[in-house]
């Protein structure tokens, strides 16, 4: 049976996934959702590493599980892969950044072809961290989801450690070769469609999906991205 282990992005938690588990469950499948390391947990940020958040993530896995991570979680995932191969079956990047060897996912984010996040993000006085600024959050990742959601949502949101996210990734033949997907979302607000696209201009095209959504198809899509991400373990 697949098992999936679903990552959550910047500032979320494990409890974003709230509608899209049982909806996996409802095909037969089983599905987990972890909350990474420093988020929301009492850690002090800057203690927080790229390499920690991976290891929590392998040790979440056996080998037929598929980690789909969303947005920046597309860095630990990959870490993961680069860390235990065979500890994971394949990997899900639900409109995420797609590592680029040498570089951090600050250094991706700067190169993107036009900046969505600017003021939004708050950074913490001692530079730790950064959080999203509540009024503007529902315009950059849940401009369609229902209002229900987005006030679950809103208070949830935490801060997220900044040195994962500075912290340049080597890939190597281990990551490069583990079986992956993209789930692109043309309705992102948050990591322009269009960077989604270039990130995976290189793969084949029956490995890129699409959904008509935002930042957020676990809110605004739950049940129509089950099934997408149920149809591509077929294929992993």
């Amino acid at each position: 049976m697949t098992d999936f282990l679903l990552i959550h992005g910047s500032c979320h938690g494990a409890w974003c996934w709230r509608d899209v588990i049982p909806a996996l469950e409802a095909q037969g499948r089983t599905a987990r959702a972890i909350t990474l390391p420093g988020h929301d947990d009492g850690r002090d940020p800057a203690t927080v590493t790229l390499q920690e958040t991976a290891e929590a993530i392998v040790a979440a896995t056996s080998p037929e599980t598929i980690v789909l991570g969303h947005s920046w979680a597309g860095y630990p995932i990959t870490a993961a892969a680069e860390i235990a191969p065979k500890a994971l079956r394949g990997l899900i990047y639900l409109c995420a950044y797609v590592p680029v060897s040498g570089q951090s996912l600050i250094d991706m984010r700067k190169a993107g072809p036009r900046q969505t996040i600017g003021s939004a993000a708050i950074k913490h006085p001692n530079g730790a961290s950064y959080t999203i600024d509540p009024a503007e959050a529902p315009r950059l990742f849940y401009q369609d989801c229902p209002a229900e959601a987005v006030t679950y949502a809103l208070p949830r949101l935490c801060a997220q450690p900044i040195l994962p996210q500075e912290t340049p990734l080597e890939l190597t033949d281990a990551s490069q070769n583990t079986p992956k997907a993209y789930i692109r979302c043309t309705n992102d607000q948050t990591i322009p469609p269009e960077y989604q696209a270039q990130m995976v201009a290189d793969w084949p095209r029956n490995t890129v999906h699409e959904m008509q959504c935002s930042h957020s198809p676990f809110f605004a899509d739950p049940q129509g991205l089950a099934s997408l991400i149920g149809q591509i373990a077929k294929d992993l």
